[in-house]
């Protein structure tokens, strides 16, 4: 384990990651959609050597070397979330905190999807990823564009609110899945940082699921998940399907389509 300064969440990911891991063929089936805007950029151009940061439990990481065949390496804090990375074998990964990191290799293209929102010092965090990216290499990531374009998700939080009233509020302006949705924000901090040609553009997708697997997929991420954690076991699945109805609005016949708003954030080191 690298140094880390990301403490805090690191501790919140290592926790959370074991639903990730529990839900993990869930997950990738909901982002499949932002993962192949992913893998399109990355198809655009001959690779060599990527670095996916906040690779979770891999997908994205096995979809790039899958199609690209570069060498890929897959980044992130969570030990639990990397542990179920690495069973499937088919990229490296290594558990560190991306923004202080000395990754002691090069790569032509650096990405992430949903995995750069977290940093607490993100203006060091993107420096540093520049310092481990070749000249004329590439950033590209998917980040969420604000709550209010995604719906699922505060959802997801007011249900939360009503089982942990007294929770505190997360900081608008600290870490967190929408501490990149202000374009003007996110592209000064990414030309502060010394990355060029920063370019977003809007992404907006329809992520299905099957109806029946709306409960493994609330029960392990996101906030709901994490309100459940603080409550006895027995009482879980009675509390799943209590909030379970606040979700109807997104279930057409057998399948729940989730509105996804999002950014591909592209930029490019200096040569």
């Amino acid at each position: 384990m690298t140094s880390e300064v990301n403490s805090e969440q690191a501790a919140w990911w290592n926790a959370a990651g074991r639903g990730w891991a529990n839900a993990q063929d869930v997950v990738e089936m909901v982002l499949r959609p932002f993962q192949d805007v992913l893998v399109r950029h990355a198809l655009e151009r001959p690779r060599v050597k990527v670095l996916d940061v906040g690779c979770g439990t891999g997908g994205v990481t096995r979809a790039v070397t899958e199609a690209t065949g570069a060498d890929c390496l897959g980044v992130d804090i969570s030990s639990t979330m990397l542990a179920a990375a690495r069973e499937h074998g088919v990229a490296r990964f290594v558990e560190a905190d991306a923004q202080v990191h000395a990754f002691g290799e090069s790569f032509d293209l650096v990405l992430s999807r949903f995995g750069v929102m977290f940093f607490a010092d993100p203006e060091a965090a993107f420096r540093n990823l520049l310092d481990a990216t070749t000249p004329g290499g590439e950033l590209s990531l998917v980040v969420w564009r604000t709550a209010d374009e995604n719906p699922f998700m505060t959802t997801a939080s007011r249900a939360a609110e009503e089982l942990v009233p007294d929770a505190p509020a997360p900081d608008p302006d600290g870490p967190g899945p929408f501490s990149l949705a202000d374009a003007r924000k996110t592209r000064e901090i990414l030309d502060r940082a010394g990355w060029g040609e920063v370019g977003l553009r809007p992404v907006d997708r329809i992520c299905t699921m099957p109806d029946k697997l709306l409960g493994t997929y609330l029960g392990n991420l996101g906030p709901i998940a994490r309100a459940l954690r603080e409550a006895p076991e027995e009482d879980r699945a009675g509390i799943l399907a209590g909030v379970r109805s606040a979700f109807d609005g997104f279930v057409h016949d057998d399948e729940v389509r989730i509105p996804g708003a999002c950014w591909h954030v592209t930029a490019s080191a200096p040569l």
